[in-house]
């Protein structure tokens, strides 16, 4: 079982990841977000480090990928290499942050890795709106966060709406993080993991 967790900047898809990954014994992969050296140089100046920051989440998503999702019998992933093409690298080319050069460099790479990617057996895309983005984003403290552009957010949240609406690769799950809490509400928790049962993800094994 390889079930991908989808979304945007400070849509809670990390928290979620460590909840499923608890409940259904699924062993977490997470973003390196803390470890991309290029991460608060890009959010600074966006068109000189834009490149940069999205070669260093492909190349460390290939390695986890070949490294633990491709050989693992109980996976979850937070976030995808799906995302980082189609959507935040995406952004950054229309928006002129990337030129056409580095953007094809980049979708090249991009094209050659996924063949070697496995797919999941189970998308949950979470949707959050701007409010409840940037609630998540004052919550957890990120200096280089706090001073992203409204507008980028929207942005990038427009593109994932896109991309999950022509998402075919596996069943997709839409969860609604401004309707459900699920740090705060067990209802709201409980709520969702009965909607991914639902939707294909096995009950927990009980111990």
């Amino acid at each position: 079982m390889y079930v991908a967790v989808a979304g945007t900047i400070g849509a809670g898809k990390s928290t979620l990841t460590r909840l499923l990954a608890d409940r259904y014994h699924l062993r977490p992969v997470f973003e390196a977000v803390d470890e991309n050296p290029y991460l608060a140089d890009f959010y600074a100046d966006m068109r000189r480090w834009a490149f940069h920051s999205q070669m260093f989440f492909l190349a460390t998503r290939l390695e986890q990928h070949l490294g633990e999702v491709n050989p693992g019998q109980r996976i979850i992933q937070d976030r995808t290499v799906d995302e980082d093409a189609n959507v935040f690298a995406r952004a950054l080319f229309e928006d002129g942050m990337i030129d056409a050069r580095d953007f094809e460099v980049y979708s090249r790479t991009y094209r050659a890795v996924r063949r070697a990617l496995r797919v999941p057996d189970l998308m949950v895309y979470v949707h959050a709106s701007l409010g409840t983005v940037k609630r998540h984003i004052a919550m957890r403290g990120r200096a280089f966060e706090r001073d992203v552009p409204d507008a980028y957010l929207l942005r990038i949240g427009g593109l994932y709406a896109r991309w999950a609406e022509a998402f075919d690769a596996a069943p997709l799950v839409v969860v609604d993080a401004d309707r459900f809490d699920v740090v705060q509400r067990q209802s709201d928790r409980e709520a969702v993991f009965d909607l991914l049962e639902r939707s294909g993800l096995p009950a927990p094994v009980v111990r």
